[in-house]
């Protein structure tokens, strides 16, 4: 089976000219006090709602933001979302208030064609996130009560099996967004035959995260790079004191495991040689530059905590990236939200933007990072939308939102 697209929406079911379109789009955008941070997951969905537009749909846009517990929740309305799109768009967006009731129906009556209409929360309904299959099932036909079609965008949400992620797209004639059309190209060229040398760069705070994604590329790339919190359960499973830094023990013995089976395959695994230690976990801490082996030797001795790598790994990782064809970085280098210790993430962001071939950055806190630190998307080949599906594909997993469209 092939991926349903656009194309084949419109061969199933004519022209999308007065076509009710339902878009299910990954809006889950970072707010504060009622204001978008970063808006990058809405620019994103443009492309898939202009083609939409410019085909005469009537387009009616559904996304999850947060995580509030089945049931109406101000803090994580939509609202915000709806007049970002609307100023993308240079055109008017109208805003349901409710997903499924007499705001929605309202709405959708009254758009015309070319027209787009967001609809509130999705989560703001039980049956969308539910384990009961029956439940989702029930809330997808009052959503597809709404439309005539239905496209698949919102990537960072295929993993799920959720109401409008899996049950909709069986409802209705259904295909995938441009949106998802990308993710899978960028992923299947990591994945099948990248050009080399090929390195993955993995942080964040647990190992435990990525035991998935290590053991299904380990066999594939040519250097792993290791950064960020789970590099202390690197530095441990080799026999180093790594003060009150972040430590996952029940995975030493797994990580011992890669760290024998990188050597094997002749991996490159390059690890921290230096890093920032500091005296608490506080954007204001006194911290010291300390060898990766000796982090309780600073003057904080055992109650140091490290929160990002060294200016020597930093160099060295950015030296391992710009030799390199094919990068998938996933995982910030430290605390970037403390500017004391952003160092590293930016140097391998800025190493990223160097590389002569493609550049993934793999959604999530990456993505957040490079934005935040001030690089904009179009310095690096791809920034993904979907961190936790973009993980879960390059483990090698079935994602449900993704097999209900075709893709096998």
């Amino acid at each position: 089976m092939t991926l349903r697209t656009l194309e084949t929406l419109r061969e199933s079911v004519g022209s999308l000219d007065g076509t009710r379109v339902i878009v299910r789009c990954d809006l889950n955008v970072p707010l504060r006090d009622g204001a978008i941070t970063d808006d990058g997951r809405v620019r994103a969905s443009l492309p898939t709602l202009n083609a939409l537009i410019n085909a005469g749909a009537r387009v009616i846009v559904c996304s999850h933001l947060g995580r509030p517990e089945g049931a109406p929740d101000p803090q994580y309305s939509l609202e915000p979302v709806a007049q970002r799109l609307s100023e993308l768009l240079g055109a008017p967006v109208a805003f349901a208030r409710d997903t499924i009731g007499e705001s929605a129906r309202e709405a959708v009556d009254a758009v015309e064609d070319g027209g787009v209409v967001v609809l509130e929360n999705l989560r703001f309904n039980p049956g969308e996130t539910s384990k009961d299959e029956q439940e989702r099932t029930a809330f997808a036909e009052q959503l597809a009560a709404l439309g005539d079609a239905f496209v698949s965008d919102g990537f960072g949400v295929v993993h799920r099996k959720q109401a409008s992620v899996y049950e909709l797209a069986t409802l209705l004639p259904s295909a995938a967004g441009l949106l998802i059309a990308t993710e899978l190209d960028v992923l299947d060229r990591l994945t099948e035959n990248p050009e080399r040398p090929y390195t993955v760069v993995l942080g964040g705070s647990k190992v435990s995260d990525k035991l998935g994604v290590i053991s299904h590329l380990l066999p594939r790339v040519d250097r792993l790079l290791v950064g960020g919190g789970m590099l202390f359960t690197f530095l441990a499973a080799q026999g180093h004191p790594v003060a009150a830094s972040l430590l996952e023990k029940d995975q030493l013995d797994t990580v011992r495991e890669y760290i024998a089976e990188a050597d094997e395959r002749g991996v490159e695994l390059v690890l921290p040689t230096d890093v920032v230690v500091a005296s608490s976990f506080a954007a204001e801490a006194d911290h010291e530059i300390a060898p990766s082996d000796a982090i309780e030797q600073t003057s904080f001795g055992a109650a140091g905590v490290g929160l990002d790598i060294g200016p020597d790994t930093a160099a060295a990782f950015a030296e391992a990236i710009r030799g390199s064809k094919t990068v998938f970085w996933n995982g910030p280098m430290g605390v970037f939200e403390f500017p004391a210790f952003a160092a590293g993430t930016k140097t391998v962001a800025q190493a990223l933007t160097d590389v002569d071939g493609l550049s993934v950055v793999g959604g999530g806190d990456s993505a957040a990072a490079v934005r935040q630190l001030g690089f904009a998307d179009d310095r690096f080949g791809h920034i993904s939308t979907g961190g936790g599906a973009s993980l879960e594909f390059l483990e090698g997993k079935k994602l449900p939102g993704l097999e209900v469209l075709g893709w096998a």
